[in-house]
């Protein structure tokens, strides 16, 4: 057999693992190690039963541990065990290489035994010409599933849903619900309401299985259903579907298309990943890292950090142009050299500081246009209070220094010229950090993305410009 027909024929996996592989030695060094070295001397079986007792995502976890050029002898070692569950949890980069040795007909039957979320995300990063192959290939119901999900936007609700759900009418009782439920096949493996429908499969109200199952048979839905519900339209955000399954501590919930229409739920556990690659995205975007997986391919990877990096060094040209302004002061009066650093790097941590909570309040709802202008002010009070401590605590400082331990010429103006400039630029920093985020926000740009070049290069400006100029007008390099 092939590597792709390991991974086509394998069985779904049981989840269950064994009480023997708890969380303190699966997928430890030594444990990856064994399972390695047992592939790697041939003795598939030992592999095999060290491999058996884990959870589908402990496995996947396994194969991205291995290196690229040991993870197609894992896989046809692992026969029967690297089953479509392993695949979904997959990191992308690493399913797309797996994926690469299966035929078309072989990803197809793979997908078959998915929910058709995680089937979405099987297929959907697949070439053009791959992905059609690939649906081609599959079942009708399954296909028309998929193709339906593809049709709607990137990380929106429609490709994050599950069309398989449980749904009854409004007329029925709760034993028609009970005897549906046992009697149909083609109902999702897992799920926690029933959602209710009207004859136009409109959703009126859902039920929660642990209220079905205590209540009389002979009750009718009508009356236990909870007819208030959070319902998700099949084109929004997959961020504000996190933020809504958060706010009102959903386990599941009903998508609807533009017609109210009910076409497939979104369960929390969906959620949680979203929940941890946005937080993981919006943290690199500042950094300009790109998407910081370490599967990622190097050549990628190198030209989305250069990409910030050649923006970072356009902004630092422009800082140092402003420094130039003032050569002859700095010339005459070196210390200023020395102390210049100080004021712009404070200001960019000030402003690092500001831009991490306007980021997270925006991507949490937490700052819209209704409490914006109290954001502000709350910003520029925070900026102004560690700005003055800060001013104090340095002027004094460098009064100190220079004007006392080692007496300069100038050195009490010194102090105060960079108390001064501290102060400034703190403002600046605290204007910057909030005002560069809701800006890129308002006109639809995602805040994460470049906030942080703009943010450090109004500190940067700021900073030098300041504390120079105000060493010019003070005139400490005459």
């Amino acid at each position: 057999m092939s590597e792709s027909e390991h991974i086509a024929a394998a069985p779904p996996q049981d989840s269950t693992p064994n009480p023997v592989m708890d969380e303190e030695t699966r997928l430890r060094p030594e444990f990856v190690n064994k399972v390695l070295d047992a592939v790697d001397e041939g003795d598939d079986e030992t592999a095999r039963k060290l491999v058996q007792p884990l959870h589908p995502a402990d496995v996947a976890d396994l194969i991205e541990l291995a290196r690229s050029d040991e993870r197609e002898g894992l896989v046809k070692a692992l026969a029967g065990i690297v089953s479509p569950d392993v695949l979904a949890e997959l990191n992308d980069y690493v399913r797309e290489d797996l994926l690469d040795e299966l035929e078309p007909q072989q990803v197809a039957d793979i997908a078959g035994q998915l929910d058709t979320d995680d089937a979405v995300a099987l297929i959907e990063d697949l070439d053009r010409d791959d992905r059609q192959a690939v649906l081609d290939r599959m079942e009708p119901d399954d296909r028309a599933a998929v193709e339906e999900a593809l049709s709607y936007p990137e990380e929106s609700a429609g490709r994050l849903m599950q069309r398989e759900l449980c749904a009854v009418p409004e007329h029925w009782n709760v034993g028609q619900v009970i005897d549906y439920v046992r009697s149909t096949a083609d109902l999702p493996d897992d799920f926690w309401e029933v959602f209710v429908v009207s004859p136009t499969h409109h959703p009126v109200g859902t039920c929660k299985l642990s209220v079905i199952l205590r209540t009389p048979r002979k009750t009718p839905v009508s009356e236990i259903m909870q007819r208030e519900q959070t319902l998700i339209p099949v084109d929004m955000d997959q961020e504000d579907v996190a933020l809504r399954f958060q706010k009102y501590a959903l386990v599941s919930a009903a998508v609807t298309d533009d017609e109210g229409r009910l076409v497939g739920m979104i369960t929390v556990d969906d959620v949680v990943h979203i929940i941890q690659e946005e937080a993981g995205e919006d943290v690199l975007l500042l950094s300009g890292a790109g998407e910081g997986d370490i599967n990622e391919p190097v050549q990628l990877t190198v030209r989305r950090r250069l990409f910030w990096l050649v923006i970072n060094l356009g902004t630092a040209i422009l800082a140092a142009s402003v420094v130039s302004l003032f050569q002859g002061e700095i010339g005459k009066y070196a210390v200023l050299a020395v102390l210049m650093p100080i004021v712009a790097g404070m200001g960019g941590n000030a402003g690092t500081q500001t831009l991490a909570v306007a980021v997270r309040a925006l991507a949490t709802n937490q700052l819209t246009e209704s409490n914006t202008i109290r954001a502000f002010g709350r910003e520029l009070t925070i900026a102004l209070a560690n700005g003055l401590a800060l001013g104090l605590l340095i002027g004094a400082g460098v009064a100190l220094i220079f004007g006392v331990i080692h007496p300069t010429p100038g050195g009490f103006r010194l102090g105060a010229v960079i108390g001064a400039a501290m102060i400034i630029n703190n403002l600046a920093a605290g204007l910057g950090g909030i005002l560069v985020p809701v800006t890129l926000d308002r006109f639809k740009v995602d805040p994460a993305v470049s906030s942080a070049v703009f943010v450090t290069t109004i500190t940067d400006v700021t900073g030098f410009f300041s504390f120079l100029g105000l060493a010019a007008l003070a005139g400490l390099g005459r």
